[in-house]
């Protein structure tokens, strides 16, 4: 008996040669904090939410950029080993990779400084590649590369027929002709505040930014941590997720957890409501565990 083919997801975004330190909490200005370990891990937001969308089940193709040098064969290597088509990534001669240091505190949250490198000069010329978008059910997009480049990668995901989704995160201004692309976007709390003017405390607070935000987006997904998630997509009910009770480890990659398995469920064609359940399961079970090296 035949399987149905996998959904194919587009991600262009960007690659980060992630640096992980366990401390009892993040230091202040002026001060050292003595840690508990460290460990290197792949990461980026355009990497992370291609290996979720792979592991959802997604045939998942890459488009972005690394430099000549260790971090990038790391990135490469975990690219594949997540089973994602690597072979749009563009090599960059005499420019490094991007790079991140994150720290993760007793509580389980996080703060991180990010290097672009590389991230910073794909060329747009090879996201107008035909074997990037053939049969692409949906692209992935996040703020971590240019903004031309989203645009670039937007118009040719409409052209191929393919579902727009941006992460708008981390947020800047979004700017017209981006947004007149974007089927669906997904922003956590403070991104959501950002957009909307609605400030984000409770599920029911989500739930309003989201019908706000739908006034200009065709869906929207707000994400609220532990408070949980929230959608509105025109035609539909809204819907309002509590957050799956967990036992918190790490909040690190969550979002992008959740990016990924929610673009992989749609682009296979199940309900919105289904899978913002999926999405919700997947990013629950992500914090119970610690990001893992790669």
């Amino acid at each position: 008996m035949s399987t149905a083919p996998k959904p194919v997801v587009v991600v262009v975004g960007s690659l980060h040669y992630d640096i992980m330190v366990d401390a009892p909490d993040r230091p202040r200005k002026g001060e050292t904090v003595t840690g508990y370990a460290w460990r290197p891990k792949f990461g980026g937001k355009g990497g992370n939410q291609a290996v979720a969308a792979a592991r959802a089940g997604a045939e998942v193709r890459m488009a972005g950029a690394v430099g000549e040098d260790g971090f990038g064969e790391f990135l490469l290597d975990a690219l594949q080993a997540g089973g994602v088509d690597a072979s749009h990534i563009q090599l960059m001669a005499g420019t490094g990779s991007g790079m991140s240091v994150a720290i993760s505190d007793d509580g389980g949250d996080y703060g991180a400084v990010i290097v672009s490198g590389a991230n910073l000069r794909l060329d747009p010329a090879r996201l107008a590649d035909p074997n990037l978008w053939q049969d692409a059910r949906a692209l992935v997009l996040q703020n971590e590369i240019p903004s031309d480049l989203n645009l670039a990668a937007a118009r040719a995901a409409r052209s191929a027929g393919a579902m727009v989704c941006l992460n708008a995160a981390p947020f800047r201004p979004l700017a017209n002709d981006l947004a007149e692309l974007v089927d669906l976007l997904v922003v956590n709390a403070i991104e959501a505040e950002q957009l909307s003017g609605v400030a984000v405390a409770s599920l029911a607070d989500a739930a309003r930014a989201a019908e706000m935000l739908a006034a200009r987006f065709p869906a929207v997904v707000v994400t609220a941590g532990a408070e949980g998630v929230a959608g509105s997509r025109r035609g539909e009910p809204p819907a309002a997720l509590p957050a799956a009770p967990v036992t918190l480890v790490s909040t690190h990659g969550a979002g992008d957890a959740f990016v990924g398995a929610l673009v992989a469920s749609l682009a296979a064609g199940r309900s919105f409501g289904d899978s913002l359940e999926t999405a919700n399961q997947t990013a629950a079970a992500h914090v119970s565990r610690r990001p893992a090296e790669s």
